[in-house]
């Protein structure tokens, strides 16, 4: 009878170690340095806690761990119709982390799901008010514009959107074509202005040039002269050049010279 008391006595004891055992390893909570413990007891909210070694109350107290890393959230591609009518479809990549657990817990029931709702409508919103050639050579601006705009949203919720990038402007294969027309017709009118600023230029200088010589014949004769020359030096079989038929009036400047 001595025997089976001890053993009961032994097997009580083990129950006891072993509910002492569970109930440490419940109350002790070790924390990363990325991590933070959003405490509640009897249901509410009494501290954030951590890194590192923490003590909570089994039963009365329960533990919500948040992870504070910079997170990367793929927005799906959305349908976007553009201001001038075009319809394109556009995905982004964004980049967030919690700053505050205690609003990223309470203020929002899934933090990752509604920052990702909110970034697809903005993405939409933001984009339906340009035109495409501005979501194709203004991304930056455009980045900036949806990441301030999320980042006011998700104040509240204790999240700070580090950078928003739009990944692809997919448009149709036709808009292509009509685009790579477009830039084409640009070319062409940019070289025909080019052009025409050149034959602008040369003629007011060919005008600056006939002011120079006309106030001073005998300079006009010199250039006759210095042309023969140029010709001359040429391998031409037939020279045809202007000569005024009064030789007077060729010689006529350099006399008294």
């Amino acid at each position: 009878m001595d025997i089976l008391q001890i053993f009961g006595d032994l097997g009580f004891l083990v129950v006891i170690i072993v509910l002492v055992l569970a109930f440490l390893a419940s109350a002790i909570k070790v924390l990363r340095e990325y991590e933070r413990a959003v405490v509640f007891t009897l249901g509410r909210y009494t501290g954030t806690k951590g890194p590192g070694l923490i003590l909570v109350v089994p039963i009365v107290q329960q533990v919500v761990r948040m992870d504070l890393r910079v997170r990367v959230l793929d927005v799906p591609s959305q349908d976007v119709i553009s201001q001038d009518n075009v319809s394109v479809r556009v995905n982004a990549v964004i980049y967030f982390r919690v700053v505050d657990p205690e609003k990223a817990t309470i203020q929002v029931e899934n933090f990752m799901q509604a920052t990702s709702e909110l970034s697809q409508t903005t993405l939409r919103s933001v984009l339906g008010k340009h035109e495409l050639d501005e979501m194709l050579s203004e991304r930056d601006k455009l980045n900036s514009d949806i990441q301030e705009i999320i980042d006011t949203q998700t104040d509240g919720w204790g999240i700070k959107v580090a950078n928003v990038e739009i990944k692809h402007v997919d448009i149709d294969e036709s808009m292509i074509r009509a685009i790579a027309r477009q830039a084409e017709a640009e070319r062409e009118r940019r070289a025909k202005v080019i052009n025409a600023q050149g034959e602008q230029q040369a003629a007011a200088k060919l005008l600056e040039a006939a002011e120079i010589l006309s106030a001073e014949p005998g300079a006009m004769q010199l250039r006759y002269l210095s042309t023969l020359t140029t010709i001359g030096s040429e391998k031409n079989s037939t020279i045809v050049f202007p000569f005024p038929t009064d030789l007077g009036s060729l010689i006529k400047p350099f006399e008294g010279k």
